[in-house]
């Protein structure tokens, strides 16, 4: 298939370029027509002319979608066409990735596609988002499917937000630690060392250890990047394995502090994704399906997989989430309690929002209890290096009071 350069003038009168592939230049010309588009010139890119796409737009995120669901409410709802919300999405969008993809959905659905097919040929978008308009295009709800989306995306925004917000400070932190270091080791240390070798005494350990680490971070520079480049390639390896992903996923799950706000986020996240889907008539094992796929952690994913599969054989969907082990009790019970009365989405949405609730309080005990641990591992780290310089001193000066 080859790149084709055209301009062309749309609907509204005016002149467009851009490019476009086909099998031939007539296909292109007959592809611009049904789009709407008048071409006036279609000549085929070669090497040197072909359009370079670089893609500057990072994945699009909770935040770019909510906003998009919001305004293509509004839009739809102030009696904008399809076509035509599109059209303008596409053009204030602000991530480049989204706003590219709005685009193309544009074209496929004025080819005739509807609005899910052209959103499921777009891979990135979440399957969740796909589901949601699938159903709303089948009810004629289409404005309230993308409704729901929002607010979804919004608070699960702001659980992503609050989770981040709790793991950035210590590795910020971390990350000051770890160059208060190597500024000592590599400027204040050497500047001692001559001393202590004037001395002409016996070096305490801890000081010895320490100009060791300082003389090695001086000579040796290139393999401590080495190995640290080294590491990092390798963990993100093993992360990507389904080894490590087992193994990454129970760490965070029993992790100390961490543990318990992992299961209440991925509780939160379970609860209210399963009551918007199913609020809007997806059944209960696309709902579970679709649910699991969106989990970050893998054994809560394969858990959730595994109780999809019990509901295709009949079983209610509280008694696989309490055989897991994995979720809170609150979780299954009331699962129980909406299968029991009819209304388990209506239950699923109020344990979502105590859940929510309950993620930001441990958030900020978690940011609480944290902050003079931090404190304390930084001070004794820079106390150690600050104890090898004084010891020699101190040394030194209580031989001095015993002659």
């Amino acid at each position: 298939m080859a790149s084709f350069s055209y301009e062309a003038v749309d609907q509204l009168g005016k002149v467009k370029k851009g490019s476009i592939e086909a099998d031939t230049r007539d296909k292109a010309f007959a592809d611009l027509k049904s789009q709407g588009m008048m071409p006036m010139s279609v000549a085929e890119q070669s090497a040197l002319t072909k359009d370079i796409n670089i893609d500057i737009g990072g994945k699009p995120k909770a935040r770019d979608y909510s906003v998009f669901c919001r305004q293509f409410v509004s839009m739809t709802q102030a009696g904008v066409t399809l076509i035509d919300a599109l059209n303008m999405l596409g053009e204030q969008t602000e991530n480049k990735k989204l706003a590219k993809a709005i685009k193309e959905i544009q074209v496929d659905v004025e080819k005739g596609e509807s609005l899910t097919t052209a959103m499921r040929a777009q891979k990135f978008l979440p399957s969740l988002l796909c589901s949601m308009v699938e159903a709303g295009e089948a009810s004629g709800s289409l404005d309230v499917a993308f409704d729901r989306m929002a607010t979804h995306f919004e608070k699960d925004n702001r659980i992503k937000a609050m989770v981040k917000k709790a793991a950035i400070y210590p590795i910020i932190v971390c990350i000051v630690a770890i160059v208060v270091v190597i500024v000592m080791l590599t400027t204040v240390i050497p500047s001692f060392t001559d001393m202590f070798e004037d001395m002409d005494m016996e070096l305490p350990a801890i000081t010895k250890g320490v100009i060791a680490a300082s003389d090695f971070m001086m000579t040796k520079w290139y393999l401590v990047i080495a190995i640290i480049a080294g590491v990092v390639v390798l963990f993100k390896w093993f992360k990507s394995t389904a080894t490590g992903e087992i193994i990454f996923a129970t760490i965070g799950m029993k992790m100390p502090m961490f543990g318990a706000l992992t299961v209440k986020t991925a509780s939160a996240r379970f609860a209210r994704t399963v009551s918007t889907l199913l609020a809007a008539g997806i059944s209960l094992v696309d709902a579970v399906e679709i649910t699991a796929n969106i989990m970050d952690n893998k054994i809560i994913q394969n858990s959730l997989l595994d109780c999809k599969d019990e509901i295709m054989q009949g079983v209610p969907l509280s008694t696989p989430l309490q055989k897991s082990g994995i979720f809170p009790p609150m979780v299954y019970h009331m699962a129980k309690i909406g299968e029991e009365s009819g209304d388990i989405e209506g239950l699923l949405e109020k344990l979502a929002d105590y859940y929510e609730e309950e993620v930001e309080m441990s958030t900020q005990a978690l940011m609480a209890a944290m902050e003079p641990l931090i404190i304390i591992v930084l001070a004794g780290t820079v106390g150690v290096l600050i104890g090898a310089v004084m010891a020699p001193m101190a040394q030194m000066y209580a031989g001095l009071d015993n002659l």
